[in-house]
This record gives C-alpha cells, structure tokens and sequence, in this order.
C-alpha cells in the first residue's frame, strides 16, 4: 500500500480543533479551571523523581539490579520480529448483536541480513449474529485472546511480541470460562473448540523452551509495583512510570520474578479432563514468570518486557532479545515496538469497519426479501438514535 504524502499547504492553522463543542460552557469553565491543580501536583511529583533520581539509581546498583544491556551482549544475531494484537468488538442492534473478533500478527522492521517471513499482515477473524447476552464481550475477549496466541506460535520469527502482560490471556480465559452459560450457544462453542489448541500453545508460550524462539510480553499500561513498592520502598509511584526516569540509555532492570497474584491462579473446570495437566503447567509457568525493564533509546520509556524463566537465566537469549527491541524501538514519536504499534493501529480499526459490514448485509437481505422492508431497516439498527 502506497502511503500518500501530506500537501505541504496542510498546516495546522487549517484544521479545526473543538474538542469542547458538545460540553456546557460552565463544565468547561469548571474542568479548565482544574489545570492549573493538576500542572502543580504533577510537577511536584516529578520534581521528587528527579531530585531522587541518583540515590534510587545507586541503589538499584548496589542490589545488583540495574545493568547495561552490553553486559549480556554475545553477537549480533540480526534477529526477525513480529508484533501481536487483537480487537473485539460488539455493534448491538435493535433485535440482536453484530460481532466482530480479530487478532493480527506484522511482521516488524526487517534486519538488512533477513527476508521477510511474511510479507503481509497474518491474521484470524470471526464475524457473527448472536441474540443480546449479557456476558457476551467478555467470550468474545477470550476467543480474541486464543486467536492471539495461535498467531504467536504459528509465527516463525525469532522473538515473538504479544501486545498486554503473558498473564492476561490466563485471566480472560478464567473469567470467560465461568460465563460461558450465560451466552449464545454458537459462541461458547466456538470457544470450547479452540481450547484445546490454546492451552497448548499457552504452554510453549510460557516455558519458550526452543532456543531459537522468544516470547515476550510487552504491556503498554501497568499498575505494577514490583521494584518502586517491594524494592524501594516507594508507594505512590509504578514500576514504568518511576523507572523511565531512573534508567539511562541502554540499562536494564532484572530480571526478577513476577509478583504474585494475591489469590493463586486457577480456573473455572470449564474445560476436559485432559486438559488438566496442561493447565497444571500453565499454573506453574505463570508463578515462574519474569520481569524486566530496559531503555534501549533517549526518546522511549522504560519498555516492561515479561519473559519465561528459561529466557531470563540464558544471557545469549536476553541479548538476542534486545538486539530485536533495539531494531524495532528506533522510530521516534512510536513509544512501543514497530509492529505492536502497526498491529494495534490496524485492530482499533476493526470498530470503523463493522457499520460497513452491516450495511453490506441488510442490503443483502433487502435483495431477497420479499415482505415490507420497513422492519428489516429497524432490526438491523443500532439500538441508539
């Protein structure tokens, strides 16, 4: 696809900027009258940081936690990349819901040494009718995470980049699991006949036993505490947000183990018996998790990667690793790896795409109905005006 270029006459003097127009002056008044609150506390907060900066770095080094990623570095490996995201996405109307479920696999930037693995955009989509339930989005965000995970380990690039924390998919499933009762048949099914492969693959994920293949997981947003609370003592801050600050380019933190959940993981005996065991691995890959935080450039913050333990411990693997983060975090203005970033573009649009596939199928019934087509047009409405 030919990207076409901005005119140059395009400035910004020319695009109309209202993001208040459908709000009531007063609101507005009240909420711009808030800045000048919010400027104070939040330079306050990170005028702490930076005034703290050198004693939590040094402290971090004393523990033995920070270090440069040139330590770990073996060879350069030229390693090839892909990026991993999914979307769900429901249009309720009158007399039922419209679903749509995808996840996309990109490949990243390609090192000049390697061909391309896939040239194009690998994908998995369901698009489907189902009456209105109301746990509907939450199977449809647990097919989307199976769709994911297929995508990961069908993927034959040397370091594998899911979009959200490795313990994610676990959560969904479990919550899905236990709601299965409460949706359409035809999506609960669907579900139970992809589990199978899905915890299969969510193991090899986990434990990434092949030396020529890497997982990672690589959350944007995080609430995780696991060095400012544990380690430093440090209450009001999170892990990313705290250590952007801390870390200088090409440092690293970790790798630790990931901190636990405050109830064991389980779940929801939805599934056949023999599955059993492998979810018994699965359980036990997730406490065995690690984290880590590196800042390969000036103009990124500290990335939080999650990995399995046999990657933490291996230091050829971890340079492998940051050598692909490197690759793909060198476009400045993307605060994430090139193609979660492409990814998440591409499956944030899959939104914009389901009116369309709706128009497409009530002309197609239009076309062969033969009563009044009056009802038609109101079933297959959105239930908002």
């Amino acid at each position: 696809m030919r990207i076409k270029p901005i005119p140059w006459w395009t400035g910004c003097a020319l695009v109309e900027v209202t993001p208040f127009k459908d709000l009531p002056g007063a609101l507005v008044e009240d909420m711009l009258s808030e800045c000048s609150i919010l400027g104070s506390t939040l330079s306050d907060s990170f005028k702490k940081i930076h005034d703290n900066k050198a004693s939590i770095h040094e402290k971090l080094v004393k523990k033995g936690l920070i270090k440069k990623a040139s330590e770990v570095f073996i060879a350069s490996y030229n390693p090839t990349s892909c990026g991993i995201d999914g979307s769900y996405v429901n249009d309720p109307l009158l007399s039922t819901d419209m679903l749509a479920i995808a996840a996309v696999a990109i490949e990243g930037l390609t090192p000049p040494s390697e061909i391309r693995h896939w040239p194009i955009p690998h994908h998995l989509c369901k698009v489907m009718t189902t009456p209105h339930y109301e746990s509907t989005l939450l199977v449809s965000r647990a097919i989307m995470v199976c769709m994911e995970i297929e995508l990961a380990v069908e993927a034959p690039h040397d370091v594998v980049m899911l979009d959200g924390s490795l313990t994610t998919p676990f959560i969904y499933l479990n919550q899905a699991l236990n709601r299965l009762k409460y949706v359409d048949p035809k999506l609960s099914s669907l579900l139970t006949e992809m589990l199978e492969n899905t915890f299969e693959s969510f193991r090899e994920i986990l434990y990434s036993k092949r030396s020529d293949k890497i997982y990672v997981g690589v959350p944007k947003y995080t609430t995780k505490k696991e060095i400012s609370k544990n380690i430093l003592g440090l209450n009001n801050y999170e892990d990313r947000g705290l250590l952007s600050f801390i870390l200088e380019v090409g440092e690293f933190v970790g790798p630790i183990k990931m901190a636990p959940p405050e109830t064991p993981w389980h779940l929801v005996r939805n599934y056949p018996n023999k599955q059993e065991n492998i979810v018994i691995d699965i359980k036990e890959g997730l406490d065995e998790l690690q984290i880590l935080y590196y800042k390969p450039y000036l103009h990124l913050p500290a990335i939080r990667l999650e990995i399995s333990k046999s990657i933490a411990n291996n230091n050829q693997r971890l340079s492998v690793l940051f050598e692909s983060l490197r690759i793909q975090c060198g476009a400045p203005g993307i605060m994430e790896p090139y193609p979660l970033y492409i990814a998440d573009r591409m499956v944030k649009n899959l939104g914009k795409a389901l009116p369309a596939i709706r128009r497409a199928a009530t002309q197609d019934i239009a076309l062969n109905w033969e009563n009044e087509l009056g009802n038609i047009y109101l079933a297959m409405h959105g239930y908002r005006t």
